[in-house]
């Protein structure tokens, strides 16, 4: 499940949370990607987007079978 709350969180860690959720949803909707698309696509580093990467790695949203490449799991997921 990916949910945010803002409250409780301080603005670079909301903002954070934010773009990983984005990361998610963009893999999901276009297939395999690889650091580098995302990173040209969210504007930041590819160190950035590998942070995120690791995030969703964590929670089994995300795996990257051949290096570099990434693609979500089949992990049921609630957005809100």
């Amino acid at each position: 499940m990916i949910t945010l709350r803002s409250g409780f969180l301080n603005q670079p860690t909301s903002r954070m949370l934010t773009r990983v959720k984005a990361v998610y949803l963009y893999i999901r909707e276009n297939g395999t990607v690889t650091t580098t698309e995302l990173a040209d696509e969210f504007g930041t580093t590819d160190r950035t987007i590998q942070r995120d990467l690791h995030v969703l790695v964590y929670n089994g949203l995300v795996n990257s079978p051949t290096r570099g490449r990434w693609k979500i799991t089949n992990k049921k997921v609630k957005i809100s």
